[in-house]
């Protein structure tokens, strides 16, 4: 099928290129070929289309009616094809065009600074984003970046590229902590309240807390389970117990006093972060330019921190 086009456009060159110079011997010089094969081109367009585009002569090639009529339309058809072809260069070397991100919600708002000064950066591109803790099909659903933490999928051709580390911290309000009182050891958390996070897998996440230097899971009766990263860190703000959450996702909050760092000491290493780009030809300039800068802004964060 692709041959066929490609031909019937060839046919339609050397047609223009007869009406152009108005001789077979010159358009064949111009486009490199003989003249029998321009004249083969234009009998098989005129057969197509069933009348005579060139009145011929010993003396002269001049075009018919129909043929005046076909020249405007394939002159504008062949221009418009040029212009796509153009844009669409451009678009592979200019960041232009929508990318769809999929991230995990609580992760996902961190990130909404990075995207906006992106933004800055690249006006031609546009973002699609959806916040979810559900587990998506980058091919399937048509994400151009999928934003993972920690279990990557097993299937599928994909492209990852780790996007930072986190750490695993005990996060509540200053106003639950005033009123359960102060938790100095681990074997403290036992009487308090825990808002524990339910994965995709349906299971409950325990608590993995380092407790003189060994670390281990600890499984809290929780107050409240919640399956949206960004209602575990609501809840914790809002003062209904103590929650694990990510550093990078907590540091705002602590950082506006809305959250305490309980037992720092306790902390350990959290799941990595990795974007996850469905496999194709060539990752497309709009595509490459968001993933980079997430990569470099997550890099330069960590550095300050």
């Amino acid at each position: 099928m692709t041959e066929r086009v490609e031909a019937q456009v060839q046919d339609i060159e050397s047609f223009l290129a007869v009406a152009q110079t108005g001789s077979f011997t010159r358009a064949a010089e111009g486009l490199g070929t003989s003249k029998s094969n321009v004249g083969k081109a234009v009998q098989r367009l005129e057969a197509r289309l069933g009348t005579r585009l060139f009145q011929r002569t010993t003396r002269a090639v001049r075009l018919t009616e129909d043929g005046e009529t076909y020249m405007l339309a394939a002159q504008a058809a062949l221009e418009g094809l040029r212009e796509a072809e153009h844009a669409l260069a451009a678009r592979r070397a200019e960041p232009i065009g929508r990318v769809r991100l999929d991230v995990p919600a609580g992760f996902g708002r961190l990130l909404l600074p990075y995207l906006a000064a992106m933004q800055r950066r690249y006006p031609k591109v546009t973002l699609e984003m959806a916040l979810t803790d559900r587990m998506s099909d980058p091919v399937a659903e048509g994400w151009d970046i999928v934003v993972r933490i920690g279990e990557l999928p097993t299937e599928g051709e994909m492209t990852v590229r780790k996007l930072c580390e986190l750490r695993l911290g005990l996060y509540a309000s200053p106003e639950y902590v005033h009123r359960k009182g102060e938790i100095k050891s681990v074997a403290d958390l036992g009487t308090h309240d825990a808002v524990i996070f339910r994965g995709p897998t349906g299971r409950h996440r325990p608590w993995r807390v380092s407790d003189n230097g060994h670390v281990r899971d600890i499984v809290m009766e929780p107050v409240l389970v919640l399956a949206d990263g960004q209602a575990l860190v609501d809840a914790a703000v809002s003062g209904f117990g103590i929650a694990q959450i990510f550093d990078r996702v907590a540091r705002p909050h602590v950082v506006a006093g809305r959250l305490i760092h309980i037992l720092p000491g306790a902390d350990v290493d959290g799941p990595p972060v990795h974007a996850i780009i469905p496999l194709g030809q060539k990752m497309a300039a709009k595509t490459r330019a968001v993933l980079n800068h997430l990569a470099d802004s997550l890099r330069e964060d960590s550095e300050r921190s």
